[in-house]
Protein backbone atom coordinates (compact mmCIF):
# COMPACT_ATOMS: atom_id res chain seq x y z
CA UNK A 1 0.00 0.00 0.00
CA UNK A 2 1.25 3.66 -0.78
CA UNK A 3 2.26 5.19 2.22
CA UNK A 4 0.45 8.40 2.57
CA UNK A 5 3.39 10.93 3.82
CA UNK A 6 3.85 14.02 1.93
CA UNK A 7 6.67 15.90 1.92
CA UNK A 8 6.18 19.58 2.91
CA UNK A 9 6.87 22.49 0.95
CA UNK A 10 8.71 23.96 4.03
CA UNK A 11 10.62 20.95 4.62
CA UNK A 12 11.56 20.55 1.23
CA UNK A 13 12.78 24.24 0.56
CA UNK A 14 14.83 23.64 3.80
CA UNK A 15 16.56 21.20 5.87
CA UNK A 16 15.08 18.25 3.83
CA UNK A 17 16.90 19.58 0.38
CA UNK A 18 19.88 21.08 1.52
CA UNK A 19 22.50 20.31 -0.81
CA UNK A 20 26.25 20.50 -1.22
CA UNK A 21 26.86 22.59 -3.53
CA UNK A 22 30.10 23.28 -5.02
CA UNK A 23 31.63 26.88 -5.67
CA UNK A 24 32.74 27.40 -8.83
CA UNK A 25 33.18 24.63 -11.67
CA UNK A 26 34.72 24.87 -15.24
CA UNK A 27 32.50 25.95 -17.42
CA UNK A 28 30.05 27.92 -18.60
CA UNK A 29 26.42 30.22 -17.55
CA UNK A 30 26.09 30.79 -21.39
CA UNK A 31 26.41 29.25 -24.72
CA UNK A 32 26.18 29.34 -28.05
CA UNK A 33 25.28 26.75 -29.99
CA UNK A 34 26.79 23.05 -28.81
CA UNK A 35 29.89 25.29 -27.22
CA UNK A 36 30.97 26.07 -24.02
CA UNK A 37 33.01 28.51 -22.93
CA UNK A 38 34.21 30.55 -19.31
CA UNK A 39 33.08 29.39 -16.06
CA UNK A 40 29.70 27.93 -14.34
CA UNK A 41 27.93 28.49 -11.06
CA UNK A 42 26.27 25.56 -8.86
CA UNK A 43 25.25 28.76 -6.16
CA UNK A 44 22.78 30.87 -7.56
CA UNK A 45 21.65 32.82 -4.35
CA UNK A 46 23.45 35.82 -5.12
CA UNK A 47 22.46 35.84 -9.17
CA UNK A 48 19.63 38.62 -8.37
CA UNK A 49 16.22 38.70 -9.32
CA UNK A 50 15.58 35.95 -12.07
CA UNK A 51 12.51 34.24 -13.84
CA UNK A 52 12.82 30.61 -15.48
CA UNK A 53 10.50 30.03 -17.65
CA UNK A 54 9.69 26.30 -17.92
CA UNK A 55 7.47 24.31 -20.31
CA UNK A 56 6.53 20.81 -19.08
CA UNK A 57 3.84 18.31 -20.48
CA UNK A 58 3.12 16.86 -16.80
CA UNK A 59 -0.53 17.61 -16.86
CA UNK A 60 -2.08 14.89 -14.89
CA UNK A 61 -2.90 14.54 -11.57
CA UNK A 62 0.27 13.05 -10.06
CA UNK A 63 2.50 14.62 -12.75
CA UNK A 64 1.45 17.86 -12.00
CA UNK A 65 1.07 17.37 -8.37
CA UNK A 66 4.38 16.90 -8.04
CA UNK A 67 5.60 19.52 -10.11
CA UNK A 68 3.90 22.20 -7.79
CA UNK A 69 5.24 20.88 -4.98
CA UNK A 70 8.99 21.02 -6.68
CA UNK A 71 8.60 24.41 -7.82
CA UNK A 72 6.92 25.93 -4.68
CA UNK A 73 10.20 24.23 -2.87
CA UNK A 74 12.49 25.49 -5.52
CA UNK A 75 11.46 29.20 -5.42
CA UNK A 76 11.03 28.60 -1.43
CA UNK A 77 15.04 27.81 -1.31
CA UNK A 78 15.90 30.41 -4.13
CA UNK A 79 13.55 33.61 -3.33
CA UNK A 80 15.13 35.23 -5.82
CA UNK A 81 14.10 32.99 -8.62
CA UNK A 82 10.53 33.14 -10.02
CA UNK A 83 9.46 30.08 -12.11
CA UNK A 84 7.36 31.00 -14.97
CA UNK A 85 5.67 27.50 -15.33
CA UNK A 86 3.74 26.57 -19.12
CA UNK A 87 2.18 23.29 -18.60
CA UNK A 88 0.69 21.61 -22.13
CA UNK A 89 -0.17 18.07 -23.14
CA UNK A 90 2.30 15.65 -24.46
CA UNK A 91 0.48 16.34 -27.99
CA UNK A 92 0.18 20.16 -27.59
CA UNK A 93 3.93 20.38 -26.29
CA UNK A 94 5.29 18.12 -29.18
CA UNK A 95 3.42 20.77 -31.63
CA UNK A 96 4.41 23.95 -30.29
CA UNK A 97 7.84 23.33 -29.02
CA UNK A 98 9.59 23.40 -32.03
CA UNK A 99 8.68 26.94 -33.02
CA UNK A 100 9.23 28.14 -29.33
CA UNK A 101 12.91 27.29 -29.75
CA UNK A 102 13.15 29.44 -32.89
CA UNK A 103 11.74 32.03 -31.10
CA UNK A 104 14.48 34.59 -29.96
CA UNK A 105 12.11 34.72 -26.50
CA UNK A 106 12.19 30.78 -26.30
CA UNK A 107 11.63 29.52 -22.63
CA UNK A 108 14.96 28.26 -20.24
CA UNK A 109 13.90 24.77 -19.96
CA UNK A 110 12.07 22.45 -21.63
CA UNK A 111 10.59 18.84 -21.65
CA UNK A 112 11.54 17.16 -25.48
CA UNK A 113 10.57 13.97 -26.69
CA UNK A 114 14.23 11.41 -26.59
CA UNK A 115 13.38 10.43 -30.07
CA UNK A 116 15.60 11.21 -33.20
CA UNK A 117 13.04 13.19 -34.75
CA UNK A 118 12.47 15.37 -31.43
CA UNK A 119 15.47 15.64 -29.20
CA UNK A 120 17.73 14.78 -31.74
CA UNK A 121 16.38 17.89 -34.55
CA UNK A 122 16.88 20.17 -31.42
CA UNK A 123 20.53 19.07 -31.03
CA UNK A 124 21.53 19.03 -34.47
CA UNK A 125 20.03 22.68 -34.99
CA UNK A 126 21.70 23.90 -31.88
CA UNK A 127 18.60 24.41 -30.21
CA UNK A 128 19.52 22.59 -26.72
CA UNK A 129 22.49 23.23 -24.40
CA UNK A 130 25.20 20.39 -23.69
CA UNK A 131 25.25 19.66 -19.75
CA UNK A 132 28.39 17.61 -19.42
CA UNK A 133 29.87 20.61 -17.31
CA UNK A 134 26.80 20.82 -15.03
CA UNK A 135 26.93 16.99 -15.27
CA UNK A 136 30.60 17.28 -13.72
CA UNK A 137 29.95 20.02 -11.27
CA UNK A 138 26.31 18.07 -9.84
CA UNK A 139 27.35 14.52 -9.84
CA UNK A 140 25.15 14.06 -11.63
CA UNK A 141 26.84 10.21 -13.07
CA UNK A 142 27.41 9.45 -9.99
CA UNK A 143 22.81 9.60 -8.98
CA UNK A 144 21.87 8.33 -13.02
CA UNK A 145 23.22 4.95 -14.09
CA UNK A 146 24.42 4.92 -17.39
CA UNK A 147 21.48 2.83 -19.29
CA UNK A 148 19.13 5.87 -17.85
CA UNK A 149 21.44 8.95 -19.40
CA UNK A 150 22.08 7.36 -22.57
CA UNK A 151 18.16 8.16 -23.41
CA UNK A 152 19.14 11.99 -23.47
CA UNK A 153 22.69 11.62 -25.09
CA UNK A 154 23.71 12.70 -28.49
CA UNK A 155 26.90 13.14 -30.49
CA UNK A 156 26.91 17.15 -30.94
CA UNK A 157 25.88 16.52 -35.19
CA UNK A 158 22.69 14.65 -33.63
CA UNK A 159 24.00 11.44 -35.85
CA UNK A 160 25.14 9.37 -32.89
CA UNK A 161 22.00 8.29 -30.42
CA UNK A 162 22.99 7.38 -26.51
CA UNK A 163 26.50 8.57 -27.06
CA UNK A 164 28.18 12.13 -26.54
CA UNK A 165 26.94 14.90 -24.64
CA UNK A 166 24.09 14.76 -22.33
CA UNK A 167 21.46 16.89 -23.18
CA UNK A 168 18.57 16.35 -20.42
CA UNK A 169 17.55 14.93 -17.29
CA UNK A 170 14.43 12.84 -17.00
CA UNK A 171 12.47 12.27 -13.84
CA UNK A 172 10.83 9.03 -14.22
CA UNK A 173 11.13 5.35 -15.36
CA UNK A 174 9.09 3.04 -17.28
CA UNK A 175 9.39 -0.43 -17.50
CA UNK A 176 8.38 -3.55 -19.59
CA UNK A 177 7.65 -6.77 -17.71
CA UNK A 178 5.34 -9.57 -17.44
CA UNK A 179 1.94 -8.94 -14.97
CA UNK A 180 0.28 -12.08 -13.55
CA UNK A 181 -2.80 -13.47 -12.09
CA UNK A 182 -1.18 -14.74 -8.28
CA UNK A 183 -3.97 -16.96 -8.13
CA UNK A 184 -3.89 -18.58 -11.24
CA UNK A 185 -0.25 -18.98 -10.72
CA UNK A 186 -0.66 -20.85 -7.79
CA UNK A 187 -3.49 -22.88 -8.96
CA UNK A 188 -0.89 -24.22 -11.32
CA UNK A 189 1.15 -25.09 -8.71
CA UNK A 190 4.14 -22.77 -9.90
CA UNK A 191 6.48 -19.70 -8.38
CA UNK A 192 6.91 -17.13 -10.35
CA UNK A 193 9.47 -17.48 -13.28
CA UNK A 194 12.89 -16.93 -12.45
CA UNK A 195 14.40 -16.79 -16.39
CA UNK A 196 12.74 -17.56 -19.34
CA UNK A 197 13.07 -20.69 -19.47
CA UNK A 198 10.98 -21.22 -16.40
CA UNK A 199 8.63 -18.73 -17.97
CA UNK A 200 8.50 -21.25 -21.23
CA UNK A 201 7.66 -24.41 -18.95
CA UNK A 202 4.88 -21.90 -16.91
CA UNK A 203 3.37 -21.04 -20.37
CA UNK A 204 3.05 -25.07 -21.55
CA UNK A 205 2.01 -25.72 -17.51
CA UNK A 206 -0.99 -22.78 -18.15
CA UNK A 207 -2.02 -24.52 -21.61
CA UNK A 208 -2.36 -27.68 -20.53
CA UNK A 209 -4.53 -26.42 -17.38
CA UNK A 210 -6.81 -25.38 -19.95
CA UNK A 211 -6.02 -21.62 -19.25
CA UNK A 212 -4.99 -18.81 -21.60
CA UNK A 213 -1.49 -18.56 -21.01
CA UNK A 214 -1.07 -15.03 -22.06
CA UNK A 215 -2.98 -11.92 -23.87
CA UNK A 216 -2.03 -9.88 -26.23
CA UNK A 217 -3.78 -7.29 -28.16
CA UNK A 218 -2.13 -6.36 -31.57
CA UNK A 219 -4.40 -4.50 -33.42
CA UNK A 220 -2.70 -1.39 -33.09
CA UNK A 221 1.18 -2.88 -33.97
CA UNK A 222 3.06 -1.20 -31.41
CA UNK A 223 2.61 -3.73 -28.53
CA UNK A 224 3.84 -6.72 -30.12
CA UNK A 225 7.13 -4.49 -30.04
CA UNK A 226 6.65 -4.95 -26.21
CA UNK A 227 6.77 -8.61 -26.30
CA UNK A 228 9.35 -9.29 -28.50
CA UNK A 229 11.90 -6.24 -26.86
CA UNK A 230 11.99 -8.39 -23.52
CA UNK A 231 12.51 -11.58 -24.74
CA UNK A 232 15.35 -10.23 -27.28
CA UNK A 233 17.04 -9.40 -24.20
CA UNK A 234 17.88 -13.55 -23.60
CA UNK A 235 19.50 -14.13 -27.09
CA UNK A 236 20.79 -10.98 -28.15
CA UNK A 237 23.60 -8.86 -26.18
CA UNK A 238 21.86 -5.77 -24.57
CA UNK A 239 24.96 -3.38 -26.20
CA UNK A 240 23.85 -5.05 -29.51
CA UNK A 241 20.13 -4.15 -28.53
CA UNK A 242 20.81 -0.64 -27.66
CA UNK A 243 22.96 0.41 -31.28
CA UNK A 244 20.28 -1.66 -33.31
CA UNK A 245 17.55 -0.17 -31.12
CA UNK A 246 19.25 3.90 -31.16
CA UNK A 247 19.77 3.38 -35.00
CA UNK A 248 23.18 3.63 -34.55
CA UNK A 249 25.63 2.05 -36.92
CA UNK A 250 27.96 -1.31 -36.56
CA UNK A 251 25.17 -3.67 -36.15
CA UNK A 252 22.58 -6.01 -37.88
CA UNK A 253 19.69 -7.46 -37.67
CA UNK A 254 19.87 -10.53 -39.51
CA UNK A 255 21.71 -12.73 -37.16
CA UNK A 256 21.14 -15.61 -35.71
CA UNK A 257 20.16 -14.57 -32.37
CA UNK A 258 17.64 -12.05 -33.63
CA UNK A 259 16.04 -15.11 -35.79
CA UNK A 260 16.42 -17.43 -32.87
CA UNK A 261 14.26 -14.23 -30.66
CA UNK A 262 11.89 -14.02 -33.09
CA UNK A 263 11.35 -17.82 -33.77
CA UNK A 264 10.73 -18.25 -30.09
CA UNK A 265 7.88 -15.67 -30.34
CA UNK A 266 6.19 -17.20 -33.62
CA UNK A 267 6.71 -20.49 -31.46
CA UNK A 268 4.56 -19.20 -28.73
CA UNK A 269 1.42 -18.26 -31.24
CA UNK A 270 1.88 -22.07 -32.81
CA UNK A 271 1.99 -23.33 -29.54
CA UNK A 272 -1.44 -21.98 -28.31
CA UNK A 273 0.13 -19.84 -25.62
CA UNK A 274 -1.43 -16.42 -26.66
CA UNK A 275 -5.11 -15.40 -27.26
CA UNK A 276 -7.01 -16.25 -30.18
CA UNK A 277 -6.60 -13.44 -32.93
CA UNK A 278 -3.58 -11.22 -31.10
CA UNK A 279 -3.39 -8.78 -34.71
CA UNK A 280 -7.33 -8.38 -34.42
CA UNK A 281 -7.55 -7.86 -30.18
CA UNK A 282 -7.63 -4.23 -29.03
CA UNK A 283 -4.50 -3.44 -26.73
CA UNK A 284 -6.75 -2.47 -23.75
CA UNK A 285 -9.14 -5.24 -24.52
CA UNK A 286 -5.66 -7.76 -24.11
CA UNK A 287 -4.68 -6.10 -20.36
CA UNK A 288 -9.01 -6.20 -19.72
CA UNK A 289 -9.30 -9.66 -20.36
CA UNK A 290 -6.60 -10.42 -17.74
CA UNK A 291 -8.37 -8.39 -15.31
CA UNK A 292 -11.64 -10.26 -15.73
CA UNK A 293 -9.68 -13.97 -15.07
CA UNK A 294 -9.18 -14.73 -18.93
CA UNK A 295 -5.20 -15.78 -19.06
CA UNK A 296 -2.52 -16.04 -16.73
CA UNK A 297 0.12 -13.48 -18.13
CA UNK A 298 0.41 -10.41 -20.12
CA UNK A 299 3.82 -8.53 -21.00
CA UNK A 300 3.13 -5.08 -21.14
CA UNK A 301 4.40 -1.49 -19.67
CA UNK A 302 4.73 -0.11 -15.99
CA UNK A 303 2.00 2.41 -16.96
CA UNK A 304 -0.78 -0.43 -16.92
CA UNK A 305 -0.39 -1.21 -13.20
CA UNK A 306 -2.78 1.81 -11.89
CA UNK A 307 -5.35 0.23 -13.84
CA UNK A 308 -4.30 -3.41 -13.71
CA UNK A 309 -4.17 -3.03 -9.39
CA UNK A 310 -7.65 -1.22 -9.52
CA UNK A 311 -9.31 -4.07 -11.44
CA UNK A 312 -7.45 -6.81 -9.74
CA UNK A 313 -6.05 -5.66 -6.08
CA UNK A 314 -3.31 -7.69 -4.68
CA UNK A 315 -4.01 -10.71 -7.52
CA UNK A 316 -1.62 -8.60 -9.78
CA UNK A 317 1.97 -9.22 -9.63
CA UNK A 318 4.55 -8.23 -11.92
CA UNK A 319 8.23 -9.31 -12.71
CA UNK A 320 10.73 -9.49 -15.16
CA UNK A 321 12.50 -12.96 -15.84
CA UNK A 322 16.58 -13.00 -15.62
CA UNK A 323 18.46 -14.00 -18.96
CA UNK A 324 20.56 -16.78 -19.28
CA UNK A 325 23.19 -14.81 -18.05
CA UNK A 326 21.46 -14.22 -14.56
CA UNK A 327 20.90 -10.81 -14.80
CA UNK A 328 17.50 -8.53 -15.80
CA UNK A 329 17.35 -7.35 -19.29
CA UNK A 330 14.19 -5.76 -20.80
CA UNK A 331 12.61 -3.04 -22.32
CA UNK A 332 12.28 0.89 -21.24
CA UNK A 333 12.98 4.31 -20.92
CA UNK A 334 12.04 7.17 -18.85
CA UNK A 335 9.89 10.25 -19.39
CA UNK A 336 10.61 13.09 -20.92
CA UNK A 337 13.92 14.37 -19.92
CA UNK A 338 13.75 18.41 -18.98
CA UNK A 339 16.50 20.18 -21.40
CA UNK A 340 18.42 23.66 -20.89
CA UNK A 341 17.72 25.91 -24.79
CA UNK A 342 20.33 27.61 -25.93
CA UNK A 343 18.38 30.33 -25.32
CA UNK A 344 18.31 30.27 -21.29
CA UNK A 345 19.48 33.54 -20.09
CA UNK A 346 21.18 32.06 -16.81
CA UNK A 347 21.82 28.99 -17.72
CA UNK A 348 23.46 28.27 -13.86
CA UNK A 349 19.74 28.76 -12.53
CA UNK A 350 18.45 26.37 -15.37
CA UNK A 351 20.92 23.68 -14.45
CA UNK A 352 20.22 24.54 -10.89
CA UNK A 353 16.72 23.48 -11.61
CA UNK A 354 16.92 20.57 -13.16
CA UNK A 355 19.54 19.56 -10.09
CA UNK A 356 16.75 20.01 -7.62
CA UNK A 357 13.91 18.73 -9.51
CA UNK A 358 16.07 15.43 -10.25
CA UNK A 359 17.49 15.25 -6.51
CA UNK A 360 17.28 12.36 -4.35
CA UNK A 361 14.53 14.14 -2.30
CA UNK A 362 12.90 14.73 -5.09
CA UNK A 363 12.06 11.13 -5.89
CA UNK A 364 10.56 10.90 -2.38
CA UNK A 365 7.70 13.69 -3.72
CA UNK A 366 7.49 11.32 -7.40
CA UNK A 367 7.06 8.58 -4.83
CA UNK A 368 4.40 9.86 -2.80
CA UNK A 369 2.37 11.42 -5.46
CA UNK A 370 2.44 8.12 -7.15
CA UNK A 371 4.94 8.36 -10.06
CA UNK A 372 7.65 6.32 -10.55
CA UNK A 373 11.16 7.77 -9.97
CA UNK A 374 14.54 6.83 -12.32
CA UNK A 375 16.19 7.11 -9.04
CA UNK A 376 16.09 5.38 -5.87
CA UNK A 377 13.29 3.14 -7.38
CA UNK A 378 13.51 -0.14 -5.09
CA UNK A 379 14.36 2.19 -2.00
CA UNK A 380 11.17 3.90 -2.52
CA UNK A 381 8.64 1.35 -3.42
CA UNK A 382 5.16 1.48 -1.70
CA UNK A 383 5.22 -1.78 1.13
CA UNK A 384 3.19 -3.40 -0.99
CA UNK A 385 0.78 -4.35 -4.37
CA UNK A 386 1.66 -4.36 -7.95
CA UNK A 387 3.35 -0.92 -7.64
CA UNK A 388 5.72 -1.93 -5.53
CA UNK A 389 6.56 -4.89 -7.79
CA UNK A 390 7.57 -2.18 -10.87
CA UNK A 391 9.37 0.38 -8.73
CA UNK A 392 11.55 -2.72 -7.50
CA UNK A 393 11.67 -4.25 -11.38
CA UNK A 394 12.58 -0.95 -12.43
CA UNK A 395 15.57 -0.62 -9.49
CA UNK A 396 16.39 -4.21 -10.48
CA UNK A 397 17.24 -3.43 -14.35
CA UNK A 398 18.49 -0.15 -14.00
CA UNK A 399 21.01 -1.27 -11.30
CA UNK A 400 22.41 -4.36 -11.66
CA UNK A 401 20.91 -5.21 -15.49
CA UNK A 402 19.53 -3.87 -18.82
CA UNK A 403 17.33 -1.75 -19.45
CA UNK A 404 16.77 -1.70 -23.22
CA UNK A 405 15.50 1.12 -25.73
CA UNK A 406 11.97 1.20 -26.70
CA UNK A 407 12.71 -0.67 -30.46
CA UNK A 408 11.21 1.85 -32.60
CA UNK A 409 13.56 4.82 -31.41
CA UNK A 410 15.94 3.21 -34.26
CA UNK A 411 15.06 5.04 -37.26
CA UNK A 412 11.81 7.70 -37.93
CA UNK A 413 10.12 4.75 -39.87
CA UNK A 414 10.73 1.72 -37.75
CA UNK A 415 7.85 1.72 -35.37
CA UNK A 416 5.71 1.24 -38.42
CA UNK A 417 8.27 -1.50 -40.16
CA UNK A 418 8.60 -3.14 -37.05
CA UNK A 419 4.73 -3.42 -36.15
CA UNK A 420 4.06 -4.62 -39.47
CA UNK A 421 6.68 -7.25 -39.41
CA UNK A 422 5.66 -8.34 -36.08
CA UNK A 423 1.83 -8.76 -37.50
CA UNK A 424 3.44 -10.55 -40.26
CA UNK A 425 5.41 -13.17 -37.97
CA UNK A 426 2.51 -13.94 -35.64
CA UNK A 427 -0.16 -14.38 -38.46
CA UNK A 428 2.74 -16.93 -40.02
CA UNK A 429 3.05 -14.67 -43.08
CA UNK A 430 6.58 -14.00 -42.10
CA UNK A 431 9.37 -16.32 -41.33
CA UNK A 432 11.61 -15.45 -38.51
CA UNK A 433 14.59 -14.91 -41.20
CA UNK A 434 12.04 -12.79 -43.15
CA UNK A 435 11.21 -10.55 -40.33
CA UNK A 436 14.63 -9.77 -39.25
CA UNK A 437 15.30 -9.08 -43.04
CA UNK A 438 12.74 -6.62 -43.26
CA UNK A 439 13.90 -4.83 -40.36
CA UNK A 440 17.33 -4.71 -41.45
CA UNK A 441 16.18 -3.01 -44.58
CA UNK A 442 15.18 -0.37 -42.73
CA UNK A 443 18.01 0.17 -40.35
CA UNK A 444 20.63 -0.67 -42.84
CA UNK A 445 18.99 2.47 -45.22
CA UNK A 446 18.69 4.70 -42.11
CA UNK A 447 22.28 4.21 -41.04
CA UNK A 448 23.50 4.54 -44.70
CA UNK A 449 21.95 7.88 -44.87
CA UNK A 450 23.36 8.80 -41.46
CA UNK A 451 27.00 8.28 -42.71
Amino acid sequence: MKRNIRLSTVALGGAALVFALAGCAPGTGSTGGNETTGEISTDISGVGDVTLTVWDQEVRGGQNEQMEQLNAAFMEKYPNVTIDRNSQSFDDLATTLRLALTDADAPDVVQANNGRNTMGQFVAADQLRPLDDYAEAYGWGDRFSESVLQYSTYSDDAKVFGDGSLYGLPQVGEVVGIFYSKSKLADLGLEVPADWTEFDAALKAAKAAGETPMQLGNIEKWPALHVFGPLQGDYVDAEVITDLGLGNAGQSWTTPENVEAAATLQGWVDAGYFNDGVNGTDYDAAWQALAGGDGVFLIGGSWLAADLGDAMGDDVGFFIPNTSAGTPATTGGTGLPFTITSAADNTDVAAAYLDFITSDEAMEVLAETGNLPVNRTAELAPDSGVQADVFTVFGDVTGDGSLLPYLDYATPTFGDTMGQALQDLLAGQATPEQFTEALEADYSEFVASNE
